[in-house]
């Protein structure tokens, strides 16, 4: 057995209307749904788009890292 850790990094981008913490909490989800080992994340972007001087919605590019199996 190694006590070497191997961790991969993956880019996702999640998006919600109701702000830049719900994005977050929903790339996290989504990510542990399809990924195993999801170890942690960093926001790398964030973003609004707007219509008519309103935000419609708020996004975030995460690096998402999750640790490899054995």
């Amino acid at each position: 057995m190694s006590t070497t850790t191997v961790a991969r990094v993956t880019t996702i981008t999640a998006r919600s209307p109701e702000g830049f913490d719900a994005a977050i909490r929903e790339g996290i989800a989504r990510s542990h749904a399809t990924l195993r080992n999801v170890s942690g994340a960093w926001v790398k972007e964030q973003k609004v788009e707007c219509t008519d001087g309103a935000i419609t919605s708020f996004q975030v590019v995460l690096e998402v890292t999750f640790v490899l199996d054995e």
